[in-house]
């Protein structure tokens, strides 16, 4: 079995309401479905979504990285060979890791579909079966808005609710006192700030954040301010969480060499897919700390790959953010596996072999 040839295709689907988070707003989540077809005639499926705002990639771009660097540089490959894969890759272009998850996602799917098993067997996760429950993730918007929205999903059964923040350290924490009177005391909370803190504001706004009732504060600091994520720690809490600071492996061992993390935020696109994501979920294991897999957010291919991650992993602890599907008017590409979320707060694990999407290969 070689890899024959790829297929590319653009997804929209526009959300419920806008997405905002401080670095800016988007109307719709678009997303880059790439399809690997091998010489037998099999199809794996991969996703990536490329945020703007977010990881500085345009889907312009992340479609030429795909279509004329990393795709025919596995083209006569094993399928399965998912470390030589990512060799070639990184052979092919440097960095571009949203193209390159794109690609390992649709090799885990094909690798997972050829051995007749759910892609968290493939990744290591044992015979897992039942639900993983996901973060719900509240965007931008006014104190009223959010702190009603956040008490509807904890009601419906969502045990972790993330806040988005960063614009105003005053104002984010009367927005997590007024959430944690409006969910239960079991539910916890994050505020992800989106690296919107001033060094001179974060040390206050983190003490009073914990002090009204947060759990985890997530990447309140610059990417590159190491340093004083490691301060933060320091004082105590509530726990930190890098996610911006984490853009790779290497990346990653330096988050762990300078204490600057309790937690790695692991989003599978912005690693470059599920074999470097491992990579940097085994140092933070090795270093005793906890993970989360996060999101773009992404669709229902790219989602489902992040939950099969987080069922595979023992020290993801923090329930992963498997919203995407759910934050869109309609979902395309795996509607039946978050049909229950909204009212459940939970995730289906697919038991059919791969990924546990809905997509066909494409004819002829």
């Amino acid at each position: 079995m070689r890899i024959a040839s790829f297929h590319t295709r653009v997804v929209r689907a526009r959300y419920r309401r806008p997405f905002v988070i401080s670095s800016g707003t988007s109307p719709e989540l678009v997303s880059l479905v790439v399809e690997v077809r091998t010489t037998d005639g099999a199809s794996g499926f991969g996703e990536a979504s490329p945020m703007t705002a977010y990881t500085g990639e345009t889907l312009a771009g992340l479609r030429a990285a795909v279509t004329e660097h990393v795709a025919p540089a596995l083209v006569g490959r094993d399928p399965r060979d998912l470390a030589g894969a990512h060799a070639a890759m990184d052979t092919a272009i440097r960095g571009q890791h949203l193209a390159k998850a794109a690609l390992d996602l649709a090799l885990h799917d094909l690798a997972a579909r050829d051995a007749g098993w759910p892609a968290h067997l493939l990744l290591g996760g044992g015979r897992v079966t039942g639900p993983v429950p996901t973060t719900w993730v509240v965007g931008l918007g006014t104190l009223d808005e959010m702190a009603e929205e956040a008490a509807r999903y904890a009601a419906a059964g969502f045990r972790h609710i993330k806040l988005k923040g960063g614009e105003d350290p005053a104002l984010d924490v009367e927005l997590v006192a007024a959430v944690r009177k409006a969910v239960p005391d079991a539910v916890e909370l994050s505020l992800d700030a989106n690296e919107g803190y001033a060094p001179g504001d974060a040390a206050r706004a983190v003490g009073r954040l914990a002090d009204a009732g947060l759990d985890l504060v997530e990447q309140p600091l610059p990417r590159w301010d190491l340093e004083g994520m490691a301060a933060l720690r320091a004082r105590g809490g509530a726990r930190v969480m890098a996610d911006e600071s984490v853009q790779s492996a290497h990346d990653a061992l330096e988050v762990v060499r300078r204490g600057a993390a309790d937690v790695l935020n692991i989003k599978v696109l912005k690693v470059g897919g599920l074999y470097r994501a491992r990579q940097v979920a085994a140092l933070a294991e090795s270093a005793g700390l906890a993970v989360k897999i996060g999101t773009m957010p992404e669709l229902g291919v790219a989602t489902l790959a992040a939950a099969h991650l987080s069922a595979a992993l023992p020290h993801a602890t923090v329930p992963p953010d498997l919203v995407g599907p759910l934050l869109v008017e309609e979902e395309p590409l795996a509607p039946a596996a978050f049909a229950s979320t909204p009212g459940t707060g939970v995730v289906e694990l697919p038991l059919a072999p791969g990924l546990g999407h809905q997509l066909e290969g494409t004819p002829g």
